[in-house]
């Protein structure tokens, strides 16, 4: 049975080498030799070679290596060794370089030279711009001036008695006799709100003040001692997710929209709530009695409270869980073409989600079925892979990493994918990466879910969440999607061990038919990448 999976039984990866020589037959019938131009001597370049006279034959194309993913069903990866080996002689090519700074308004100004240009001069500049222009200097400027003109032609902005300091937002009645705020451009305005170059008061008043994006109740709170960490559990009722999701964002009075920015008490903070809402709510279902005092759990009370619930699940038989998986991700970053394309989701720089997946759902007609949760499509593979070879795949999988040996199999540059790790989590560069640049992290002992770590093991995961976006943002990433494998709470299956995927939007490689395909291209070897990242990390305070 062919697992599809890199992660060979042995404890070893499994590399295919493809070393490309064909022929190929010329059936092109007539020749269309044209004249392309010149160099700068005069000589002329033409289009001869694109219309040879015989067949071809190409001795040594390209190496490319393909590797199964880890998990059959995230498909394969495709790495070009001629890119992957410019980046393996020169690692610190692994990189994107930072925008360039950016301001109509400044460069208008030079442009005038010795004229200066009111405010007035400046809004009628914008008040000219086309609209796909008008997104894009909103997306790119680094101008905090430019920026505020730009927020006063997205909505009605509300300010102090001198004018100078936004207070509020104007409100209107939709048809309905709803309460909306007024926003002239939604596109223009979410895009302003989302760049980091806003002064933090307009931000505070267009998006982060409680209770501005919308009648969505706050239902958790994490502040911590010092007060420098504040984070707000929102509840959205009706949401994408079937039975509502949760939305863990910085609070207005924290504001972070770079993950350098974040402290390891802002991602406790964040995680915190996760871990209380899920716990709370699996409680409830069990029965297990809960204070009726409006208070957030301390850390002690949240363990305490984990124990009650692995308790009751542990009895036979196990009581009946109407929801017995979890749901999280982060969207981290936001991208915006002048296009009109959303090139990431996030509407605040900082926050994450989650949610509660039930065990089953009801079909129209009566029946019940399964209700997805995308750690089942591990379960589901992990099942097949023992089949397959007798061997525990986690377990496998932890020894095909430590045991690593270059995808080049070459003696030169270094092999390890590790990032870092302690005695609990393992941070790394997988072998098989579904978008370049991914990162995974995951427990190195049995654990399938949030119900299953401990303090230690969530301080740890904690870290680690921190550590992989900020090693991606200081590699000059600006939009990452993360998301969690668990296990079902109510699983027996000790083999699953919980899972992170960071995967990273990079310039130049939007998602294609290759992609469609589960096909991903790569350009660079997953050990080099390792070697960048771990060399960013000791940058780290």
């Amino acid at each position: 049975m062919d697992t599809r999976s890199c992660v060979g039984g042995n404890g070893q990866f499994i590399v295919g080498v493809h070393k490309p020589a064909f022929k190929v037959k010329n059936l092109r019938d007539q020749d269309y030799f044209e004249s392309l131009g010149q160099l700068e001597d005069g000589t002329m370049i033409d289009n001869n070679v694109n219309f040879p006279k015989e067949d071809l034959y190409e001795p040594h194309a390209d190496i490319i290596y393909e590797i199964a993913n880890q998990f059959a069903f995230r498909g394969t990866t495709y790495i070009n060794s001629a890119w992957a080996d410019i980046k393996a002689a020169h690692p610190e090519k692994i990189r994107i370089s930072a925008p360039e700074p950016c301001s109509l308004l400044q460069n208008f100004e030079r442009f005038r030279k010795d004229k200066s240009t009111g405010i007035e001069d400046k809004t009628a500049l914008l008040d000219i711009l086309p609209h796909p222009l008008l997104i894009a200097l909103a997306q790119a400027s680094s101008d905090p001036q430019e920026l505020t003109l730009l927020a006063k032609k997205s909505c009605n902005i509300l300010f102090d008695p001198r004018g100078q300091i936004p207070v509020g937002i104007g409100y209107k009645k939709n048809q309905n006799n709803a309460l909306i705020p007024d926003i002239y451009d939604p596109e223009l305005f979410e895009v302003l709100v989302n760049n980091p170059y806003l002064p933090d008061d307009y931000k505070n008043t267009l998006v982060l003040k409680p209770g501005v994006q919308g009648s969505n109740e706050i239902t958790g709170e994490y502040l911590s001692e010092d007060g420098k960490t504040h984070v707000f559990e929102y509840l959205r009722r009706n949401s994408y997710i079937p039975w509502g999701h949760f939305a863990s964002n910085m609070a207005n009075d924290a504001i972070r929209y770079s993950a350098l920015d974040l402290c390891l008490e802002d991602m406790k903070g964040i995680r915190h709530l996760y871990y209380q809402r899920a716990f709370v709510r699996l409680a409830q279902g069990l029965g297990i009695f809960l204070s009726d005092k409006r208070k957030g759990l301390t850390q002690n009370e949240l363990e305490d409270l984990r124990d009650k619930i692995q308790k009751k699940l542990a009895l036979s038989p196990c009581p009946a869980l109407e929801f017995d998986s979890t749901l999280w991700g982060w969207n981290f970053g936001f991208g915006y073409a002048q296009s009109g394309h959303r090139l990431h989701a996030s509407h605040q720089m900082i926050h994450q989600q989650n949610a509660m997946v039930p065990k089953m759902v009801q079909t129209c007609s009566g029946q019940k079925i399964s209700s997805f949760a995308c750690g089942d499509l591990i379960r589901d593979f992990i099942e097949q892979y023992t089949k397959a070879t007798g061997k525990p795949f986690f377990e496998t999988y932890l020894n095909a990493i430590k045991n690593n040996t270059r995808t080049d199999n070459k003696t030169i540059g270094e092999s390890s994918l590790i990032l870092m790790e302690d005695d609990h989590t393992i941070l790394f560069a997988p072998k098989a990466q579904v978008s370049e640049w991914e990162l995974q992290l995951m427990p190195k002992t049995p654990c399938g879910n949030i119900l299953e770590a401990d303090t230690n093991m969530r301080n740890s995961l904690d870290k680690a969440i921190l550590t992989a976006v900020k090693v991606l943002e200081s590699l000059g990433v600006q939009m990452v999607t993360t998301i969690e494998f668990s296990k079902r709470f109510d699983s027996k299956n000790c083999d699953q061990h919980l899972l992170y995927s960071f995967i990273p939007k990079l310039p130049h490689a939007p998602a294609t038919f290759s992609e469609a395909q589960l096909r991903w291209i790569s350009g660079c070897y997953p050990e080099d990448f390792a070697t960048t990242c771990r060399r960013v990390i000791k940058n780290f305070k």
